[in-house]
């Protein structure tokens, strides 16, 4: 009875405060003051501070500069230290108008990209579907005819390829040589090449057949109609390969319509399949049609930097064409991504010599992002990339023998990226990180010797940089910015002095709103001693003496961060907007993420369900709760999407008393169930333990769905043709054999991005933290979206 009667009086204190939080109201002026912070009302508010210069002759350029009005096209001369206006706007505008019989004013002319004559006294450029010519004194402008397709800016859309099959004759993608006058596509399985000026087509192979064909890019996630392949650089052979996926297991997807559903199947391998997709080089001569095939066993469907053949766009990656197109360097890449072999092909006989291999005993990569070995067979050299020493750094070896020469660049820093490489001055430009004090991801362009002296910093202000390079390297065009300032582009020459500013971001009307930047937070990894670098975001209303639940945004790599970009950004998906409903929410780049030593980016190589990254998540978020009172670390929620799913997840399964609530977004929940590129590369081999189980087998989130405790929302597109939905139902029915709680949103014909309905997804994120992790009731059914989607 006493112990009885301490319970009642215990629920006579309690019960006020507990209904008071549930009966608490987040109301629908609350989510319009939050999404008032989503990037489609904050970015407009902001203008002008990056700069993309149109190169010219003489290293002079263009480019289109924003102005309280709209735009305003300016000429810069480095070598006079020159800028001025490209031409006569309110003039061309007038003429423009005449013969076209529109009126435009001179602040908001109907194109982006203009091009300059060598002698400077005209200017053409596309306006519609028609292409001008003005003098620049805007007296007259002609019409030129159909548009040349480089006036405005290209919009890139996603659809489902069929990866060489059937094509409608003539609406094939072209994979355009560089004098543009010949584009190579598929059609049957086959590659066959247009002629651009008269649309004359012949057939180049004859030999492609279903799933053995010619030049195509339809292997696991990524399936399109591209012609993938190199171009030499006289634009007479084109490199590419024969992929061999006739025995490569289907992927099935199911359209949701009225009546008979619609099956998409395509070729997608993945880990632990026997047989997998496999390429066979060739070097097809476009004059003759003759196909050259290299003399060596087919290569695995595998890059040094991502998990496609085609890491961006339609060029085949890891190649490269010696000057005088008669020999093609490329990289062979193994199955588990630990050993790469430097190859060169004779173009005319396909006879192979193997330059130089390279092992890790986990992982290689050439560079972040991008790759950074360079051939340079006129001097007898070649550049290598290598994580060797730890740090990635640039070698220059010998091609002849294959042996090192010297070290280019050394030290604890990393080589992200090899922007330019001048074989004359033997000098290399590069990005880096890691190498100035502070922040280790503000990249930084650096040039060196070949020899590793004569080592300039060119862009030395403590920032992030975003560099484009005169075609020669005598100037740069530089913007940098940090996650709190914004955006200020600046020229420089070759030593990284300042020779004008050409730029500054002005940000005025968005600090007028209230709207406030992240804080950058410095916490400690579980080891106590490594940094980690992250972002925080709290309300603007900020009370000090209250308590605010604290939210993880997480991607856990290995390939990318949780922050992202470390520049200036007025949005960064809703995470400003989530906090400002009475949250505090944070994104670390965890141990296991890149750009910084080798060691850091393979911390749990091996482990990706095991580890995650998400012992170092919960320190740092531990961490920041002591820092900051107003934090309640008692109230921990995550969410992600992709691999930011599959960690949330992971991190509800593994850490059931620390996260009370996640929201997975299209996890890839299991690697056995994804893409075999990305699991055989982060993960290893799947392969057969000792005590009988997999090695993938503990990896998994279905074999940990029994601990769940929390409050778990799952969703996944239907369509899903990166991560497939099988991965996340593969975890529901775990949930439901241990008979756990959870919520499931399916979003019905929807990729791996959900189009249409991510904002819809947004709100019912927003509503999920609300309900569970503020205790607090959502307003019914908030329609979020940009304005002119609610008109």
């Amino acid at each position: 009875m006493r112990h009885r009667a301490a319970l009642l009086a215990t629920l006579a204190t309690f019960t006020p405060a507990l209904l008071a939080a549930q009966s608490r109201t987040v109301t629908k002026a609350d989510y319009a003051r939050a999404e008032k912070f989503m990037g489609y009302y904050t970015q407009p508010l902001v203008s002008g501070g990056y700069v993309s210069p149109g190169w010219m002759s003489g290293d002079r350029f263009w480019y289109r500069e924003a102005t309280p009005r709209g735009a305003e096209f300016l000429v810069v001369d480095p070598a006079a230290n020159t800028k001025k206006p490209a031409f006569d706007h309110a003039k061309l505008a007038a003429a423009l108008g005449a013969v076209t019989g529109q009126r435009y004013a001179a602040d908001s002319l109907p194109f982006y990209s203009i091009e300059l004559s060598e002698d400077g006294h005209s200017v053409s450029f596309d306006a519609g579907r028609r292409h001008y010519t003005c003098d620049v004194g805007g007296a007259k402008c002609t019409d030129d005819g159909a548009a040349t397709g480089n006036g405005m800016p290209r919009a890139f859309g996603r659809g489902f390829g069929r990866g060489g099959g059937p094509t409608a004759s003539g609406h094939e993608p072209l994979n355009v040589s560089p004098d543009g006058t010949h584009g190579v596509f598929i059609r049957d399985w086959n590659l066959w090449v247009r002629d651009m000026a008269t649309g004359e087509e012949h057939q180049l192979t004859h030999d492609g057949i279903e799933n053995f064909g010619y030049a195509t890019d339809n292997a696991g996630w990524k399936h399109t109609d591209q012609a993938i392949g190199l171009w030499s650089p006289d634009s007479k052979e084109f490199a590419t390969y024969q992929q061999d996926q006739r025995k490569t297991g289907d992927m099935y997807l199911v359209v949701t319509n009225v009546g008979h559903p619609t099956l998409q199947a395509w070729k997608y391998p993945l880990p632990g399949d026997s047989t997998i997709t496999m390429i066979q080089r060739v070097i097809v001569d476009i004059p003759s049609g003759s196909v050259v095939r290299f003399q060596m066993p087919p290569d695995q469907h595998r890059t040094s930097i991502c998990d496609d053949i085609a890491c961006s766009g339609n060029t085949l990656t890891d190649a490269e064409w010696s000057p005088d197109g008669k020999t093609l360097m490329f990289l062979s890449t193994s199955r588990d991504h630990r050993d790469e072999h430097l190859r060169v092909a004779d173009a005319s006989t396909g006879a192979i010599h193997d330059v130089y291999e390279e092992h890790m005993p986990d992982f290689f990569e050439s560079g972040y992002n991008a790759v950074n070995w360079r051939y340079l067979p006129e001097s007898n050299e070649f550049i290598w990339y290598s994580e060797r020493t730890d740090w990635g750094q640039l070698y220059l070896y010998d091609l002849a023998t294959g042996k090192l020469k010297n070290a280019i660049t050394n030290g604890q820093f990393k080589v992200w990226q090899v922007v330019r490489v001048d074989a004359q001055d033997r000098r290399v430009y590069f990005t880096a990180g890691g190498r100035e004090p502070g922040n280790p991801y503000f990249s930084h362009l650096y040039s060196v010797k070949f020899d590793g002296s004569d080592f300039r910093s060119l862009t030395p202000d403590s920032a992030n940089h975003t560099v484009q390079l005169s075609p020669d390297g005598k100037y740069l065009v530089d913007t940098y910015s940090t996650p709190q300032k914004p955006a200020v582009t600046v020229l420089r020459d070759d030593h990284g002095k300042v020779l004008m500013t050409l730029d500054k971001q002005d940000i005025s009307k968005l600090l007028a709103t209230g709207w406030k930047p992240p804080t950058t937070v410095v916490v400690k990894a579980r080891d106590g001693k490594t940094d980690l670098y992250g972002l925080m975001y709290t309300p603007t209303h900020l009370d000090p003496n209250r308590k605010y639940p604290i939210v993880n945004h997480i991607y856990p790599g290995p390939q990318s961060g949780s922050v992202g970009g470390w520049g200036f950004s007025a949005a960064r998906g809703d995470a400003q907007s989530l906090a400002q409903l009475g949250f505090v929410v944070v994104e670390i780049d965890a141990m296991g993420s890149p750009g910084r030593s080798h060691s850091f980016q393979a911390a749990y190589y091996g482990h990706m369900g095991t580890d995650n990254g998400l012992p170092d998540q919960i320190a740092g978020m531990k961490e920041l709760a002591r820092r900051y009172k107003y934090i309640d670390i008692n109230k921990a929620g995550i969410y992600g999407h992709s691999g930011g799913g599959f960690a949330t997840a992971d991190a509800m399964f593994r850490y059931p008393d620390f996260f009370k609530v996640g929201i997975s977004e299209s996890g890839n929940h299991d690697q056995t169930e994804y893409e075999d590129d990305w699991g055989e590369k982060w993960q290893g081999l799947n392969v057969r333990l000792p005590d009988g189980t997999m090695s993938y087998d503990k990896e998994s989130n279905e074999s940990v769905a029994k601990n769940l405790k929390g409050h778990l929302l799952l969703a996944h597109g239907t369509i899903d043709d990166n991560v497939p939905p099988y991965n996340t139902l593969l975890v529901v029915d775990s949930l439901i054999k241990y008979n756990k709680d959870f919520d499931l949103l399916l979003i019905p014909n929807v990729h791996h991005g959900y189009g249409e309905a991510t904002n819809y997804m947004t709100r019912r994120r927003w509503d999920y933290f609300v309900r569970y992790l503020l205790g607090a009731t959502p307003p019914k059914e908030y329609l979020m979206g940009p304005p002119e989607r609610r008109r």
